[in-house]
């Protein structure tokens, strides 16, 4: 039977912060004393985090968070795993809690209407609807649903200049949808913005449609940002969209280059992989800061003399655990 002494949470929620570094301290404290570790970002506007711990140090934090007014109402997304997804724990200030060029933008003053999974499964193949994917290249390349648009962006602060593209589909119902639901929160508040009159959005992600609505229709694999790097989402029609950056034979194994200087994100079979030492080019295999490839194309940090109250201080201020 596996083990599922652990879970890993994924979350996010738009709040104002008064004090934020304040709050990251606070919030970076609770972690460490708790075992929880992951990448957490805090912000005035919020905070987003993907975490792992045991159960029982999930439930610690899932009530902790709360138990804050501000934060009472966080959805969490919950999948079991057999260990910690992090092996660190970073809690970090910054302008946003998803980086998209769009601060002027709140999502509890104006955003797309939300569709639970079950709705947005009955609303996506009517003639009226487009399917938005708001993701990067190397994320939609992996998996999406059918039928979906995506569009030709490195990161999502590249989302706004590809919305001129779209002027076309403004007497259409959009519907777009993202990993967990962040990323669709200001993206439809932009497109309400630019003229879009019928807009939603896919309320907790694709990881959400797929506990929830066994995640039919969604083809591939969705990247994740954690040490699993891609995670099966559809269980009744799967499908694999995605090919192998070096050969082109269908894959949905997700690596990361081994050249760190590179560091791309691509679908890589296993042979391939092997063959290539995890690099994603000739070039890339043959350049001195290649890591040794372990057969998973994930590579951790270096652990050595980790200490996780490293950070928990700003500078300025005394680092007493330092």
């Amino acid at each position: 039977m596996e083990n599922t002494n652990y879970q890993i949470l994924l979350y996010y929620c738009y709040a104002k912060i008064e004090n934020p570094e304040e709050y990251r301290e606070q919030h970076h404290l609770f972690c460490v004393e708790n075992n929880i570790r992951g990448r957490i970002i805090i912000s005035d506007e919020g905070l987003n985090g993907t975490v792992s711990g045991l159960v029982e140090d999930c439930e610690k934090y899932m009530e902790y968070i709360h138990a804050d007014p501000r934060f009472a109402k966080t959805e969490f997304k919950i999948d079991s795993h057999d260990k910690h997804a992090f092996t660190k724990i970073h809690v970090r200030y910054k302008p946003e809690i998803v980086h998209s060029a769009l601060r002027h933008l709140d999502p509890n003053v104006r955003t797309g209407k939300h569709l639970d999974p079950e709705e947005f499964k009955k609303l996506k193949d009517q003639e009226d609807v487009v399917i938005l994917d708001v993701r990067s290249n190397y994320e939609h390349e992996l998996g999406r649903f059918k039928n979906a648009l995506t569009l030709d962006i490195d990161n999502f602060r590249d989302f706004p200049e590809k919305v001129k593209e779209l002027e076309h589909l403004k007497n259409k119902k959009v519907l777009t949808y993202c990993t967990g639901g962040i990323k669709c929160e200001k993206a439809s508040a932009f497109l309400l913005e630019q003229g879009f009159e019928d807009v939603y959005q896919l309320h907790g992600g694709i990881i959400k449609y797929g506990m929830e609505a066994g995640g039919e229709d969604f083809e591939g694999k969705c990247y994740v940002f954690d040490n699993r790097i891609a995670v099966d989402v559809n269980k009744v029609n799967p499908k694999v969209v995605s090919k192998c950056h070096v050969c082109g034979t269908p894959s949905d194994r997700m690596v990361n280059c081994a050249n760190s200087t590179c560091n791309a994100h691509v679908p890589m079979c296993e042979e391939c992989g092997w063959e290539m030492e995890g690099a994603c080019s000739t070039e890339c295999k043959e350049n001195p800061d290649k890591r040794t490839y372990d057969g998973t194309g994930y590579y951790q940090k270096n652990t050595n003399g980790y200490n996780p109250y490293k950070g928990l201080v700003r500078k300025g201020k005394e680092k007493s655990n330092a």
